[in-house]
């Protein structure tokens, strides 16, 4: 694997760490799933970039199919709440995605590609 430019590589990972803003909604996590808070920056990033670096194309789409899979999954999570074991998994699920989302980060910025474990491949 060829070593990436500083920038390409400050790029791919702002396209994991992107996915962040879904917390910084004044909503709960949950809900600002479901407005997609976690989807904008990820997807407004690989537009922007992803013709400029290859890294930044396949980091980007990696980033985009996790962060779509967590908003289904935060949805099938929601449908259980009626049945109180919704909330843990939204817990769980919350906690799993920031996990995630950090060591993406951290791999992408040591120039190494990063694939999310339960990611659904919807973009290739």
């Amino acid at each position: 694997m060829t070593e990436r430019s500083h920038e390409e590589s400050n790029w791919a990972t702002f396209c994991h760490l992107s996915a962040l803003a879904g917390y910084l909604l004044p909503l709960t996590y949950p809900f600002s799933c479901v407005l997609l808070g976690n989807l904008i920056g990820p997807l407004i990033i690989w537009l922007l970039k992803k013709d400029s670096y290859a890294s930044v194309n396949q980091q980007g789409k990696e980033a985009l199919n996790f962060q779509i899979s967590i908003s289904i999954y935060a949805l099938a999570a929601s449908a259980l709440i009626v049945i109180l074991i919704g909330i843990p998994l939204l817990i769980g699920l919350a906690a799993f995605n920031f996990i995630m989302i950090i060591i993406a980060a951290v791999k992408c910025k040591n120039d190494k590609a990063f694939r999310y474990p339960l990611n659904l491949r919807l973009l290739k």
